[in-house]
């Protein structure tokens, strides 16, 4: 049985065929730019899908995010071309020699300092910005660190110089500088090394669970 629509009903189904207002088009538009965007530099980053590049303002780091899952974490994840990565974060994150020194935020007790990591196949997180799997033996890094430390005390490099390319840390982009941090807040080892350093004095390698690691007494 058919029953009369009301006027009510009538206004709404001709406001919905009502062509859309310039103001919805142009977010529309926006939306869709925003969309194509942020697939573009998905792209461009060489994560894997739904992963994307963020930046931590309290550790002044990058690191990498899942939209869908919301996991974050400093080490790639699985499956990421590890040259398309590197050639993102050269593009997007690294900081310019002359900004190293930079950072503000020193407090009572506090040091400031730079290091360079060699991750290992026994490291508590073996992938890296470098490589999304690392295979090589604790001793294979230890001779890698040996090697740019010889640089280093030649001249032939600073520290900075090598994490720059060779850190398997994300601060790699900030050439190695952690920047100022306290007692506690570092893995003991490291924190051991770093406070019993004098400013501008690079350190014997330090083992840590993260790796293998030179470190370099900015502040």
């Amino acid at each position: 049985m058919l029953t009369q629509q009301s006027p009510a009903f009538i206004f709404a189904a001709k406001d919905s065929t009502k062509p859309k207002s310039k103001q919805q088009e142009n977010i529309e538009r926006q939306d869709e730019h925003r969309r194509i965007e942020s697939m573009t530099e998905q792209a461009d980053t060489g994560l894997p899908s739904g992963w994307e590049v963020r930046h931590s303002n309290s550790k002044n780091l990058p690191y990498y995010f899942n939209a869908i899952s919301k996991e974050s974490r400093w080490e790639p994840p699985a499956n990421t071309d590890t040259d398309k990565l590197k050639v993102y974060m050269a593009a997007h994150h690294s900081v310019p020699a002359g900004d190293r020194h930079g950072a503000s935020g020193q407090g009572e007790g506090k040091i400031r300092a730079s290091h360079l990591l060699i991750k290992h196949n026994e490291s508590r997180r073996p992938s890296s910005w470098r490589e999304s799997e690392i295979t090589r033996s604790k001793s294979e890094a230890i001779e890698i660190l040996r090697s740019h430390k010889q640089r280093i005390e030649a001249g032939e490099a600073s520290l900075g110089d090598i994490a720059t390319s060779e850190s398997d840390c994300s601060s790699a982009r900030k050439r190695g500088d952690l920047g100022f941090f306290g007692r506690g807040e570092m893995q003991a080892e490291f924190e051991q090394a770093a406070f019993a350093l004098k400013v501008g004095e690079v350190s014997d390698i330090v083992e840590t669970a993260s790796g293998v690691h030179l470190i370099e007494r900015v502040q």
